[in-house]
């Protein structure tokens, strides 16, 4: 008999079973993939933004869910994580934003010193795909893997949400928690590319912008719903890059109207900086036309939609425009709106939002209050937060807990 069976060989199964058998438990790892870490190894566009060099206080903070997380980030901090995989080989950088990255830029090294640090503590990882929970006298006793039952003392769900459903994190936790009695907050995107309404991303489709400020508005709301300095890309059918994602955890629901995303174009320059700019250019290309004065300001393909924004005739004298109209091109640039019809599916977002109830989980051991035995651990919770190494900081830190939780059970039904 198994001590410890886990289900899902990502981020929080494998540093749950590494923690879980440093303490002399018999540990099992289940994975429906032939590789572990599938989600992992292509997380942070193959780089793996492993986690972020702040306090336990600010990923409770930005986390959905967040206070939930004390006991879990008190064991497990950022400042710890990073210490754990150097210790495993694992030289890290830290970039933009506090967002900590191995030196390598390989998401591959992550999930292998992972795997590496979970096999060295004795854990078996075999490939299986579970179909359900062995519930005896009301805790749990194992899974089924096929026609295979598997028994243990305990039971760890860490397979994940919906999102890149390719990668195993296809929503089959929900159906194995939900057999326990276990409520689900409804699963929807986070960290999701965004869809506009109407046509002006399509024709600026593969362009990115790197420094613009970002304010996301929502219909009915005073304050913005989210802002943000980066870089951002416009595709065929909206809007992606890393303020996007960012965003788009912000923006819980669909509001009456939608939401708008303001892009400010020159971020650097205030309106009477920019206007002196504007000043000089128009000045210095005075006998042009005005749709080809712009090539310094503003990258080529957004020329033509700032012109026709602006309201300035593309074939106007540089010389020729009058003080009202510069007023017109100085608001597009300082607010390019885009207004947002939706997001893309659940499938190709980053992260799942929504998940097994928190209510309904111990914060300080993940071990389920309806059902003695059964541990969640990862994105299978109700938990979530913005890109910056926040979310793979939750599963290491939830992994950890349940796996150190799960030895503490087991040595007291021995």
């Amino acid at each position: 008999m198994t001590d410890v069976i886990i289900v899902g060989a990502g981020p929080a199964g494998l540093t749950a079973g590494g923690f879980c058998a440093a303490q002399g438990q018999r540990v099992l790892i289940l994975d429906k993939n032939p590789q572990t870490g599938r989600k992992l190894r292509i997380t942070g566009k193959g780089r793996c933004n492993l986690t972020n060099r702040c306090s336990l206080q600010e990923v409770i903070a930005v986390t959905h869910g967040g206070r939930f997380l004390h006991s879990a980030l008190a064991a497990f901090p950022p400042q710890e994580v990073m210490a754990f995989f150097e210790g495993l080989g694992v030289p890290l950088k830290t970039e933009r934003g506090r967002r900590v990255f191995p030196q390598s830029d390989s998401a591959h090294q992550v999930a292998d010193a992972l795997e590496g640090f979970a096999r060295d503590q004795g854990v078996r990882i075999e490939r299986g795909t579970v179909t359900g929970l062995l519930i005896e006298n009301g805790r749990a006793a194992g899974v089924l893997a096929g026609e295979k039952a598997w028994r243990s003392r305990a039971v760890l769900l860490a397979c994940g949400g919906a999102s890149y459903p390719g990668t195993g994190s296809d929503g089959s936790g929900y159906r194995l928690a939900r057999a326990a009695g276990h409520s689900i907050v409804p699963p929807a995107p986070s960290l999701v590319p965004l869809v506009e309404e109407g046509g002006t991303c399509q024709r600026l489709m593969g362009l990115s912008l790197r420094n613009i400020g970002l304010r996301v508005t929502g219909a009915g709301r005073k304050k913005p719903v989210y802002e943000d300095f980066g870089e951002l890309l416009f595709t065929h059918f909206g809007l992606s890059g890393p303020t996007i994602l960012s965003a788009s955890a912000h923006m819980r629901e669909q509001l009456s109207g939608g939401y708008t995303v303001h892009i400010d174009l020159k971020p650097a320059l205030d309106q009477g900086q920019l206007d002196v700019r504007l000043l000089r250019d128009l000045e210095e290309n005075q006998n042009r036309l005005f749709a080809n004065s712009l090539d310094r300001l503003l990258p080529q393909k957004l020329i033509p939609v700032v012109v026709e924004r602006s309201g300035i005739p593309g074939d106007t004298r540089c010389h020729s425009v009058t003080k009202e109209q510069r007023r017109a091109l100085l608001a597009v640039l300082k607010d390019f709106s885009v207004k947002i019809q939706g997001f893309r599916p659940l499938e190709e977002a980053i992260v799942t939002a929504g998940g097994v109830n928190l209510k309904e989980v111990s914060p300080k051991t993940m071990e389920s209050k309806l059902a003695p035995g059964l541990y969640f651990a990862g994105e299978l919770l109700d938990l979530d937060a913005p890109t910056g190494g926040y979310n793979l900081q939750i599963a290491f830190a939830t992994g950890r807990l349940a796996g150190e939780s799960m030895a503490g059970q087991a040595e007291r039904d021995v």
